[in-house]
């Protein structure tokens, strides 16, 4: 009996299509699945953070009133972060609304008519993390970090100033907000925006990647001195790291500001009582009036930062 030649090939072409659209089908919900697994997981990693966990915010606003010994109303949309006890002073002397309060762990000065907070939250990366996450609460528009470093660059000397592009992770608290492989970066708008107020000062600044650790007596060790080298950074510190990461983390835009205080790795270049007495003396003035200006002025000239939904 002959066979009908169109008749196979129709059967095979239909074979063919409801293969193609079962293949279609399934990597159809493959994907639909994968979406609802990321979706499922991307759930579970926003309720870890403040700004998504209902619980969690009520506790950190509490902790932070508690803390700082402001309410919450208190806090102004530009936060100024240090660990110097005489910025608050220089702050309060400079505006004359403000409030000072002193909390359980932190101090905190506020000025309405600047619009802006200035914290004293202490020194290391663990208060650096965490009072990102409870400044996180407000939802600051800015966070500017007057930090002091340590020159590693042979070329730095003692009240330079550094603006930060990048922090190695060294510590050991950033690895709870973020894996090790996501760098720890500041907010570029910011970072942008204190280089402008720098040069229109013509105040001279450098760049470059910071090394934050734990270990406060580095300058003695001469394995991690060799590192330094190694991973080409400029100065060292205890706090850019946690700062960046957390802030990243939790949807807080955050700048820094370093004044090298000291060049450990010179003759004599290790920081006493007496030397950091003349560095208050002759440089942290200047640093903590350009970390006012930047928060007063930010809001108004500075370029509108826009946080991703992750």
């Amino acid at each position: 009996m002959p066979v009908n030649k169109k008749k196979t090939v129709k059967k095979s072409l239909a074979g063919t299509t409801q293969k193609k659209r079962t293949t279609a089908k399934r990597v159809a919900s493959k994907v639909t699945n994968a979406k609802r697994d990321l979706s499922v997981k991307q759930r579970a990693l926003r309720t870890k953070r403040v700004y998504a966990n209902t619980d969690k915010r009520r506790i950190a606003v509490d902790m932070l009133e508690r803390y700082t010994g402001h309410e919450i109303y208190q806090f102004q949309p530009q936060i100024i972060l240090t660990n110097f006890h005489y910025y608050i002073e220089r702050f309060n002397h400079t505006f004359e609304d403000h409030e000072y309060t002193v909390g359980s762990a932190f101090k905190a000065s506020s000025s309405a008519s600047a619009g802006v907070t200035i914290v004293e939250f202490g020194i290391g990366s663990a208060m650096a993390a965490l009072v990102i996450e409870l400044l996180a609460v407000m939802e600051p528009k800015a966070v500017l970090f007057l930090g002091m470093c340590g020159g590693v660059h042979s070329s730095l000397k003692v009240g330079d100033f550094i603006l930060p592009i990048a922090s190695i992770r060294a510590e050991s608290v950033s690895q709870h907000f973020m894996p090790n492989q996501v760098p720890a970066l500041p907010t570029f708008k910011i970072q942008k925006y204190m280089s402008q107020i720098l040069v229109d000062k013509k105040l001279d600044y450098r760049t470059g990647v910071v090394h934050s650790t734990d270990l406060r007596f580095w300058e003695f060790d001469e394995d991690f001195i060799h590192n330094l080298y190694v991973e080409r950074v400029i100065a060292v510190e205890m706090e850019t790291a946690a700062l960046f990461i957390t802030g990243f983390a939790s949807k807080v835009s955050i700048g820094c500001l370093l004044l090298v205080s000291d060049c450990p790795l010179k003759k004599g270049g290790i920081k006493t009582k007496a030397s950091a007495k003349k560095v208050f003396r002759q440089y942290t003035d200047k640093h903590i009036e350009l970390g006012i200006e930047a928060m007063t002025t930010i809001s108004q000239r500075g370029d509108k930062i826009r946080h991703y939904r992750w």
